[in-house]
């Protein structure tokens, strides 16, 4: 039996496989450029990679701003969808985001995307809203989804930018 994959930090040097699977899931994609602002410039910005035999085969990223973390966006490459990866980048995300404090997650969903609404709704987010005309390709709603339970922190949990208390 295969393992699934290993969840990290996303690093610049991710950047041209996440875009390929960006490009590939997305219409309009964000550009190679904004998710090389995401991993040098943004301080809100946080990204997870799921890698699979040393190649990236899914993302997912976020803003944490005060007590709220944004999922930004989520993406698996074709051939790995349906295998429960985009579940544990989200799972491992939900955690990242509480272990910096987050209190609540929010995203967005094309209204039209029930697979994913289902599968959001599973990890405890739930419809909170509707943003009217918000996708720019074709003028589809979203519904604005948040999970409100996020799991304690992790004690152990420690990064560069970790602020240590005097």
């Amino acid at each position: 039996m295969a393992s699934g994959p290993i969840i990290r930090r996303m690093t610049p040097e991710d950047v041209d496989a996440v875009y390929a699977i960006e490009t590939d899931t997305f219409k309009p994609p964000w550009s190679r450029e904004s998710f090389v602002h995401e991993m040098t410039a943004n301080v809100c910005a946080r990204y997870l990679v799921a890698v699979l035999a040393e190649r990236v085969v899914g993302f997912a990223g976020m803003w944490v701003v005060l007590d709220e973390a944004h999922i930004t966006n989520i993406a698996v490459a074709k051939a790995f969808r349906m295998k429960g990866y985009g579940s544990q980048l989200i799972k491992a995300l939900v955690q990242y985001a509480a272990n910096l404090g987050a209190s609540h997650m929010t995203l967005e969903v094309r209204s039209g995307n029930q697979h994913a609404q289902c599968l959001y709704q599973s990890l405890g987010f739930q419809a909170a809203g509707r943003r009217k005309r918000y996708y720019e390709d074709n003028g589809e709603d979203a519904v604005l989804m948040v999970n409100d339970s996020l799991p304690e922190p992790e004690r152990s949990f420690r990064e560069p930018e970790t602020l240590e208390e005097g």
